[in-house]
C-alpha cells in the first residue's frame, strides 16, 4: 500500500500538520499506521470531516441529511455551515485570475447578489478568527495554494444599501450616514494605531460620534481606505452591496439630483484613483451610465446579466436545482420547478430564480410566486402609466406567451424613462421579469434582443405587478368580484362589476376603443391562470377569439369571451352588439379546441362596450359532441 507523510497529506488536503496528526491519534484516517514516530498515511486515504465547533455562533458540524434551507440569509458563514448552501465559492477563483480593479454586478433582486459579497468580505477579511475554515470544504480551496495565499489577507469595507428605502433625502442621508457610522466602528482599532495621524484620528472620531458634515461623509470610503492601508500595510478592499437602492428611491421620491451628489462623490472618492484600494466591488440592479453615477471610473469592470463572465453564480443553475432536489428527495419535481422558476439566461448560462426555488422547498414543495412579495417596481408602472398603445400591445403579447425583438440600452438611468417609455423593456429584463432569447449587437454597440417571459411565476408577477399598472384606478374589490363573476358564471353580476370598473377607469383614457377593454379584461382573467392556460386572439375553429380560459381540471368549465365596441351606442345598441359577439362564438366554432380537449361545460360571453357602459350576454353549452 503507497502511503503519505503527515507533511504530504497536511499539502494534499489544506490543512495544518498538526490537524493532520490530531486526526491520526484520534484514528480519524482509517488504513493509517505509526511507525516509530511517524504516521503513515494511505495516499488513497479521503480527508476526514471537520467535526470542531468553530466559536459560540457558527458550528461546522457532520452535516445533517436534509439541513434547512437558507431563505432570508445574507451571512455567508451562517449559510454555508447550517444551511443547505450551493456552493459559488469558484466566483473567487475567477475573480482572481482576471483581478479587476473595481467590478460591477448587476442582477435582479433575490438573486444571491448580498450572500456573494459576504462570502467575498469572509475569503478576503483580515481578521482575528481564522476564517479559512469557512471555505476549506469549498470548491476555491482545491484550486490550489496561490488561491488560499489570499484567503484572510485584506483588511475590507463592506455596507449594503439594500434597506435605504425613504421617503426624503434627509432621512435618506441620515440611514446612509448610519450605515457609514457603523463601518467605521467595526474598525476601532484605527483609533490605537500608531500608523494614523491624530489627524486622521480625529475625523474618524467625528464620524463615529455622528458629528461629520456631508463633505466628510463624502470622503468617508477614502479617508476610511487610507487609515486601513496605514495600519495594516496593505490597501483594503471596499464592498458597496445594492449601490442603486437609494438612487431609485431617490428617483420615485423627488431628490434624485440630491442623492446622485452624494453617492458620486462617495463612491468616487473610495474607487477613483485611490491608491489605497485593492479592489472593489459594486452591486446592484442598473448598471447606470458612467457619466451619471461613476463619473470618470475609467477602472469599472461591468458584469450583467447580458455578459458571459461570472454568469454561473448568480442564481441557481440546472445541476444546482437537480442536486437540490435529489437531496430533498424530490427528483419527481425538477419539471414542476422548471415550469415555474427556470428560464432565465444570463450570459451563456440558463438560471434558475434561487430565492424562489429555496422557498419552493421550504414550503413543502408547493409552487407559488414567491418572488412577487420581495419588492417592488414602482418605475416600471411610472412607465405604463405613459405608455401608448403598442407599448401596451407589446406588453399584451408577452403575456401570451410570444416573444418580441427590442433595443436594450444597458446605459439607461432613472431619468431617460420619462423621456424614453420604450425604455421600459430594458428596466423590465434587468429587473427579472423578462428573459433573453436570443441576443444581437446593435449599431449602437449596445443590444437587439429578442426576450419573453421566462417562467410560470414571471407570469402571475407579471399580471399583479405590471399589467395592473395600465389601469391603476381598479380597485381591488371590483376586479375580485369580476373573477368571480366569471367562475360562477353569473352573466349579471358580470355586467354590473363591468359597467362599475368602466365608470371607474375608462375616463382616464384618451382611447377607449376595443383594444383598451380587450387588454383591461384579459388583464383580470390572467390573475386566474392558477385555475385556467389564458390565451388570446388566438386560432380555434373558423376564426381567432377574443380571450380563452382553458381549464386546468376538468370539473372546471371552459370560458370564451368576444368583445364588440361602439361609439355613443344605446343601450338597445349594445344589447344587439353583445348578441352578435356572442352568434360570432357560436357562428366561428370558437370552442373548436376546448371541446377536442375534452372540456365538458363551456360559458360564452358576448361583451359589447360603449364608453362607460357595458352589456354581457352568457350562453352555457356542453363541450360533448
Amino acid at each position: 500500500m503507497k502511503t503519505m507523510s503527515v507533511k504530504e497529506a497536511s499539502q494534499k488536503w489544506g490543512i495544518t500538520e498538526r490537524r493532520v496528526s490530531t486526526l491520526c491519534n484520534k484514528g480519524r484516517i482509517p488504513g493509517t499506521v505509526k511507525s516509530g514516530k511517524i504516521w503513515r498515511i494511505p495516499c488513497d486515504a479521503e480527508k476526514p470531516a471537520d467535526l470542531r465547533v468553530k466559536n459560540g455562533t457558527y458550528q461546522k458540524g457532520k452535516k445533517m441529511k436534509n439541513l434547512p434551507m437558507p431563505v432570508g440569509i445574507s451571512d455567508y458563514r451562517l449559510a454555508s455551515t447550517q444551511y443547505y448552501y450551493v456552493d459559488k465559492t469558484l466566483m473567487i477563483k475567477d475573480f482572481l485570475d482576471e483581478r479587476p480593479m473595481v467590478s460591477l454586478f448587476t442582477r435582479p433582486r433575490r438573486f444571491g447578489k448580498t450572500l456573494n459579497m459576504d462570502m467575498l468580505r469572509t475569503f478576503f477579511e483580515k481578521t482575528e478568527e481564522d476564517t479559512s475554515i469557512y471555505f476549506k470544504d469549498k470548491k476555491i480551496w482545491a484550486c490550489g495554494q496561490a488561491y488560499r495565499e489570499a484567503q484572510g489577507k485584506y483588511p475590507v469595507i463592506f455596507v449594503t444599501f439594500k434597506d435605504i428605502k425613504r421617503n426624503t433625502w434627509e432621512e435618506t442621508y441620515q440611514h446612509i450616514s448610519k450605515i457609514i457610522i457603523k463601518e467605521f466602528e467595526r474598525h476601532s482599532e484605527l483609533l490605537t494605531s500608531s500608523q494614523c495621524s491624530e489627524y486622521e484620528k480625529a475625523y474618524y472620531r467625528k464620524v463615529v460620534e455622528d458629528r461629520a458634515d456631508k463633505t466628510d461623509m463624502m470622503t468617508a470610503f477614502g479617508n476610511l481606505s487610507q487609515m486601513l492601508d496605514e495600519h495594516y500595510g496593505i490597501p483594503p478592499i471596499i464592498i458597496i452591496d445594492e449601490y442603486d437602492t437609494p438612487i431609485q428611491q431617490g428617483y420615485m421620491r423627488g431628490f434624485y439630483d440630491e442623492v446622485i451628489l452624494f453617492m458620486r462623490n462617495l463612491f468616487s472618492g473610495g474607487l477613483k484613483d485611490n491608491k489605497h484600494l485593492s479592489y472593489g466591488f459594486l452591486t446592484g440592479i442598473l448598471r447606470g451610465a458612467k457619466e451619471s453615477i461613476f463619473s470618470g471610473l475609467n477602472n469599472l469592470k461591468i458584469n450583467s446579466i447580458l455578459d458571459t463572465k461570472y454568469s454561473e453564480y448568480f442564481g441557481f443553475t440546472p445541476d444546482e436545482v437537480r442536486a437540490m432536489a435529489e437531496s430533498e428527495g424530490m427528483s419527481d419535481r425538477v419539471d414542476e420547478i422548471c415550469a415555474w422558476y427556470d428560464g432565465y439566461r444570463f450570459g451563456n448560462t440558463d438560471i434558475f430564480n434561487p430565492w424562489s426555488v429555496i422557498n419552493y422547498f421550504s414550503n413543502d414543495c408547493q409552487p407559488r410566486a414567491f418572488w412577487q412579495a420581495t419588492g417592488s417596481n414602482d418605475i416600471i408602472g411610472e412607465v405604463l402609466s405613459l405608455a401608448e398603445d403598442e407599448l401596451m400591445d407589446q406588453l399584451k403579447s408577452l403575456l401570451q406567451g410570444q416573444s418580441l425583438l427590442t433595443y436594450i440600452d444597458t446605459n439607461v438611468i432613472y431619468p431617460q424613462i420619462k423621456d424614453n417609455p420604450s425604455s421600459v423593456f430594458s428596466f423590465l429584463l434587468v429587473a427579472g421579469y423578462l428573459k433573453v432569447v436570443k441576443t444581437d449587437f446593435s449599431f449602437s454597440g449596445d443590444f437587439m434582443c429578442e426576450v419573453a417571459l421566462p417562467n410560470r411565476e414571471i407570469t402571475i408577477v407579471y399580471n399583479k405587478e405590471i399589467l395592473q399598472k395600465m389601469t391603476t384606478l381598479i380597485p381591488q374589490s371590483t376586479a375580485i368580484s369580476i373573477q368571480e363573476a366569471l367562475y360562477t358564471k353569473d352573466a349579471q353580476q358580470l355586467q354590473t362589476q363591468m359597467s362599475k370598473l368602466l365608470m371607474q377607469s375608462a375616463s382616464y383614457y384618451d382611447t377607449v376603443g376595443e383594444s383598451f377593454y380587450h387588454g383591461l379584461v384579459l388583464g383580470l382573467c390572467a390573475m386566474m391562470d392558477h385555475r385556467y392556460d389564458i390565451t388570446s386572439n388566438r386560432e380555434s375553429g373558423e376564426g381567432r377569439y377574443d380571450i380563452q380560459l382553458m381549464p386546468k381540471m376538468k370539473q372546471d368549465p371552459g370560458i370564451l369571451i368576444e368583445f364588440k365596441a361602439a361609439n355613443k351606442a344605446s343601450e338597445q345598441e349594445l344589447h344587439t352588439l353583445a348578441e352578435a359577439a356572442l352568434e360570432q362564438i357560436e357562428e366561428r366554432r370558437y370552442d373548436t379546441e376546448m371541446i377536442t380537449r375534452g372540456v365538458i361545460s363551456i360559458f360564452k360571453y358576448g361583451v359589447a362596450f360603449s364608453g362607460k357602459h357595458a352589456v354581457v350576454k352568457m350562453k352555457q353549452t356542453s363541450g360533448k359532441k
